[in-house]
């Protein structure tokens, strides 16, 4: 089966790398540092959707995804979530959040206009990224 990701996802993010579940996508939107897990098995749509045999590798995911976050940036605090409501393809949302951000302490979702990353500020924050995901 082929995976597919769904539209507007990649019309957002840039792709970042894929971890042996999941793609690691950044939210294109330089006020959070802010990236996207979505396991590469289509047909996801929640948690109780994700296959027995790969949710300890999901878990895992995300728990380092979000350790390589908060180690890059020294956030206040991560918000882990998986809506889905606007993008029916099961996907984990973790967002760096400061005490002093745009939208805190609410969530960042429909908070003023998002700013995209020239490509090179997405480039290096990509390659540190991916250098924390290697350690």
């Amino acid at each position: 089966m082929t995976f597919h990701l769904h539209e507007r996802l990649a019309a957002d993010t840039w792709t970042v790398k894929d971890l042996p579940l999941c793609r690691v996508l950044l939210m294109d939107d330089q006020r959070y540092p802010w990236v996207i897990l979505v396991p590469r098995r289509d047909g996801l749509r929640d948690f109780h959707d994700v296959a027995k045999a790969d949710k300890a590798a999901f878990q895992g995911e995300i728990d380092q995804m979000s350790a390589v976050l908060k180690a890059l940036t020294g956030a206040d605090k991560l918000n882990v979530a998986a809506l889905g409501n606007m993008v029916p393809q099961l996907h984990v949302h973790i967002v760096a959040r400061f005490a002093g951000d745009a939208a805190w302490p609410q969530p960042v979702w429909g908070q003023g206009v998002a700013e995209p990353y020239k490509p090179d500020e997405a480039g290096a924050l990509i390659e540190k990224l991916k250098k924390g995901l290697l350690g």
